[in-house]
């Protein structure tokens, strides 16, 4: 049987790891979706919005489960999930398929990152 705090660390890397091989595949959407949402007009604003808050959320929940469990340390769930949010959106504005990094190796560092944000070993 997998701990518990195995599993939240586990979460939160393949929470990570989606969400950043998300903003690598679709980096024109992303950066669009990211910069120009001031320019949306209500209730599509309002809905956006909404909709970050939720996914910002998920990521939150995963953060203070770990940290119940032990596994993370953490003074604020919610500038943990902040900053790991941020760090997948900035993937799109400059990964490019041809670079230094092919986009596995970006998704295993940048979930390696989200981990040590959270307080935890990579290692679990």
């Amino acid at each position: 049987m997998i701990r518990a705090s195995r599993c939240s660390v586990a979460r939160l890397r393949r929470a990570t790891e989606a969400h950043v091989r998300y903003h690598a595949r679709h980096r024109l959407e992303a950066f669009v979706g990211n910069r120009e949402i001031r320019s949306l007009v209500e209730p599509h604003r309002g809905r956006v919005l909404a909709l970050r808050a939720e996914y910002e959320a998920g990521f939150r929940h995963i953060v203070n489960a770990g940290a119940a469990e032990g596994c993370f340390k953490v003074a604020s769930a919610r500038l943990v999930s902040y900053a790991i949010l941020d760090l997948g959106m900035g993937v799109a504005a400059w990964y490019r398929e041809d670079g230094e990094l092919a986009e596995d190796a970006i998704v295993w560092q940048y979930s390696d990152f989200a981990l040590r944000l959270a307080g935890a070993s990579p290692e679990g």
